[in-house]
């Protein structure tokens, strides 16, 4: 017997990948207690025996066991029980799960693994809805409004100077109209200088409002254009124009900015939940919810932590979108603060009609003053056919032709709803967006569809068997999956498309970021000294900020084709021995640079006589 037991001893291991070992080892214990203790202690050795025979599994007894539970869960999720084994049976085929006694065929290993990929991306997809809804709700909502907004008060405009100036306005139409052509060709995201098209606004409308003002001369083109050309001197509407231009440049930047930025959050969140599962991945994904199936015991659930591991590391790119996604939640929540506050487009688009209407009345009230200093600058105009120069008045008599109009009178909604309403609601949408990406693997594990409750440490699947998972929990990102126990990652090897989408979050960040001082990315360089914004104006609630010129130098902005404004014929820039100053065949450039002195008194002649020439 002895001999029996020393010749088991050396061949242990022959023995264990036999799987008899448990059996053996039980007979020579009790032969060698009915040798030794069986006379002096029966019922102990016998206890024993029953015991140790009753904590064995044979091979007979695993090999023998039913996988009926594995077969139903199997073809419940749509499989064929084909492959399925009836009782369990070696697991030295499976790559994936332990190689013990198994209820999983080769074939059934391989589409639980496609499964499980499966299940992993729609368990990304479904905890990342909410995101990809709001960003597409959001945007559309924001994007209904504001061009909304831009309709009324063109519709605004329309109406209102329609009856109050009559055929006057109608006659002129086209220049406000490209006014808003041009606000929503910089809305839509066109390359569009916002301070160049209200600049050009006033140049054109200020010549339409010298002639009307003075219907007793007749004015040529060239005429027209040294009045535009002036204007800056001149400030015909006062401060309107740079009153407007504030308060409709940080309005329209802020609103493009946000809904810009809404639409980027969109495709970010779609490129960054289409994931494609690598095999590292994949292989810990199948361990840790189809290898209990293969074990036999379907219902137990992996084990918390073991779950976050498998999650950090096959949603390791994701985690290093953190700080940028971070960045840009609060970008967004305090563009829509300014949008609510300072930078409010209801306000700006409604502000359109009325200060418009109240420069053309500044212009009319001071017309007097404006036409001297044209007329000595620009020269003596011709007298219209039937009129004489002592007969300033209009046909009406008395009748003003102008006038104001109050604020009751404008639209203050738009879509629906308003601009408080859609704010507030987007505000509540953001807050829980942030930590977004390193919450996720929690998320995803604390549905107990997919890992057991974390108060269940001991009873749950630890990757091998049923018992507590020891190994720590990773940190978040690439670069802490480094020892990670469940997946192996590469973290040489960051993910092309994740950097992408750093980088685009970084830009559109810096976008909402500028927005928030009033200043476009696109045109920073050509209107840093516009009064656009910048510093920490955007506190100011009024539109009454101090002042800078009413005039930024131009960008390069094409022409307009000469069929789209019928009512005037195309003007040629370029003149030689014309009587207003030549500017390089700039045409309407307002350099700020290029002052010219007008004399407010017209006895000073020997002044006179020295500035006649600059007007030749």
């Amino acid at each position: 017997m002895h001999l029996f037991i020393a010749l088991i001893g050396e061949n242990y291991d022959s023995f264990k990948r036999l799987r008899i070992w448990d059996t053996v080892f039980t007979f020579a214990c009790i032969q060698t207690a009915h040798s030794f203790f069986f006379k002096r202690y029966p019922l102990l050795v016998l206890l024993c025996a029953v015991c140790s025979l009753s904590g064995s599994r044979s091979p007979v007894a695993s090999a023998g066991r039913s996988c009926a539970d594995t077969r139903q869960v199997y073809a419940e999720k749509g499989y064929s029980t084909g492959t399925a084994p009836v009782t369990q049976i070696s697991g030295e085929h499976l790559r994936l799960c332990p190689q013990d006694y198994t209820c999983c065929s080769s074939q059934m290993e391989e589409t639980l693994a496609l499964q499980s990929e499966r299940d992993f991306l729609k368990a990304v997809e479904e905890n990342s809805q909410f995101l990809l809804t709001t960003f597409t709700q959001r945007h559309r909502r924001f994007d209904e409004f504001f061009r909304e907004l831009i309709e009324l008060s063109e519709k605004s405009m329309n109406q209102m100077f329609t009856k109050t100036y009559g055929r006057l306005f109608t006659q002129n139409a086209h220049v406000f109209q490209e006014l808003f052509v041009e606000l929503r060709r910089y809305y839509s995201g066109g390359s569009v200088s916002l301070s160049e098209v209200l600049a050009d606004f006033w140049s054109r409308l200020v010549e339409r409002v010298f002639s009307l003002v003075n219907p007793q001369y007749q004015f040529s083109e060239d005429y027209l254009e040294c009045v535009s050309k002036h204007a800056e001197q001149l400030q015909p509407f006062g401060d309107v124009p740079r009153r407007l231009r504030v308060q409709v440049m940080r309005a329209f930047i802020a609103a493009r900015a946000l809904s810009q930025g809404l639409a980027t959050g969109r495709d970010i969140v779609n490129k960054a939940t289409k994931l494609t599962a690598e095999s590292e991945c994949v292989r810990g994904l199948m361990r840790q919810w189809y290898c209990p199936l293969c074990r036999g015991t379907p219902s137990v659930r992996p084990c918390h932590s073991l779950c976050l591991n498998v999650m950090k590391g096959c949603l390791a790119n994701q985690g290093d979108l953190e700080t940028e996604w971070n960045n840009y939640i609060d970008a967004l929540y305090q563009v829509s603060e300014k949008l609510e506050g300072p930078f409010n487009m209801e306000l700006a688009a409604d502000s359109i009609s009325v200060k418009v209407s109240e420069a053309i009345m500044h212009m009319q009230e001071n017309s007097v003053t404006i036409s001297t200093k044209v007329f000595q600058g620009c020269g003596s105009p011709r007298p219209a056919p039937g009129r004489s120069k002592r007969s300033p008045k209009v046909s009406g008599g008395n009748k003003r032709p102008f006038r104001t109009y109050s604020p009751e009178e404008k639209p203050t909604t738009a879509a629906g709803t308003n601009l408080d309403r859609l704010v507030t609601e987007l505000k509540e949408r953001l807050r829980p967006m942030r930590g977004f990406w390193v919450s996720l693997p929690h998320t995803i594990c604390n549905d107990e569809r997919i890992a057991a409750d974390v108060t269940n440490e001991d009873r749950c699947w630890n990757g091998q068997t049923r018992g507590r998972y020891l190994p720590d929990v990773m940190g978040d990102g690439l670069a802490s999956q480094i020892n990670n126990p469940e997946v192996e990652v590469d973290i040489s090897r960051p993910d092309v498309r994740t950097r992408q989408l750093i980088m685009e979050l970084r830009v559109v960040t810096n976008k909402l970021k500028n927005a928030q001082t009033g200043q476009d990315m696109d045109f920073m360089d050509s209107e840093e000294g516009s009064g656009s914004g910048g510093g920490d104006e955007g506190e100011r609630y009024n539109d009454d900020w101090p002042g800078h010129g009413p005039y930024s130098p131009p960008y390069n902005k094409p022409p307009r084709s000469p069929a789209s404004n019928p009512a005037k014929p195309p003007r040629v820039r370029e003149r030689n021995g014309s009587k207003w100053n030549k500017n390089n065949g700039q045409g309407r450039i307002k350099s700020a640079t290029r002052k010219l002195s007008f004399s407010p008194v017209p006895l000073l002649l020997p002044f006179m006589v020295t500035v006649a020439p600059m007007w030749r």
